[in-house]
């Protein structure tokens, strides 16, 4: 498993598709691991150098004393494309890791070619909801939230029908470290780039589930109204659209891709 050190934390990624090819990164949502992109790799590793990587307290990347804000996380990924020596990059982040793209079209274009934000905001639910998450997770571990969290990242039909990627998705919850769960919720929490987000100035598609009640349409349409020229799509899914509806998002992400690339 390839590990890289650096801001004195261990990082874990993990690269696909050709070493010459134009390189996407893959940045995970709260509570899952770079494992959440296994359906996009195959399609997009032909014509792509797919990098992913764990979040920090997310995976096998090291817990970090808490809290955490955005701007770490999106200084974490200019820090690893400078340790893996990649001068650009085309982004995709989904729910955090949108947070973490919006941040880097902001303050980093000059690194990030484009940005593809999925089911995420510029400011999601309030101080009391994400404190209240918290506390929870501090009392009774991963465990205490998980199946709330399943309920609201699929939708009912999703579940009942797809038991085997639900199951998966439900371990990565229950294996993300208390620790870093609440120290990425704390970044959530104080996170509000509605003001910011205006300043990006690179291509940007945005991806909306159609029935995510987390970052809703009307979250995706603020960023797409904010953002110059960019994008909306939306797609027949809830939360983690990249898994829900998985052929769509993918060939959604990829003809993007390739327009701007």
């Amino acid at each position: 498993m390839p590990f890289i050190d650096f801001d004195n934390t261990r990082f874990h990624y993990r690269f696909d598709g050709p070493s010459d090819a134009p390189v996407v990164v893959f940045s995970n949502s709260l509570g899952t691991n770079l494992e959440m992109w296994d359906l996009q790799v195959p399609a997009l590793a032909d014509r792509f150098r797919v990098l992913r990587y764990d979040q920090r307290g997310h995976g096998l990347t090291a817990v970090t004393p808490g809290p955490y804000s955005i701007t770490q996380l999106g200084r974490d990924v200019l820090g690893l494309l400078n340790a893996l020596e990649i001068e650009e990059a085309h982004f995709c982040g989904l729910s955090m890791g949108g947070m973490t793209g919006m941040w880097l079209g902001v303050y980093a274009g000059q690194q990030i070619k484009s940005l593809v934000l999925c089911n995420t905001a510029a400011k999601i639910g309030t101080a009391e909801v994400w404190n209240t998450r918290i506390a929870i997770v501090q009392k009774g571990g991963m465990a205490a939230v998980t199946e709330a969290v399943i309920q609201r990242w699929f939708t009912p039909s999703f579940i009942a029908a797809a038991p085997d990627r639900i199951e998966r998705t439900r371990q990565m919850l229950l294996h993300t470290p208390p620790e870093g769960y609440t120290a990425n919720i704390a970044a959530i929490r104080d996170m509000d780039q509605r003001e910011t987000i205006s300043r990006i100035r690179k291509p940007t598609l945005v991806i909306a589930g159609a029935n995510d009640p987390v970052t809703t349409p009307a979250d995706a349409r603020f960023i797409v109204e904010a953002v110059p020229g960019a994008k909306l799509v939306q797609l027949n899914a809830a939360h983690l659209s990249n898994l829900e509806a998985a052929p769509e998002f993918t060939q959604t992400l990829l003809n993007f891709l390739v327009s701007v690339s």
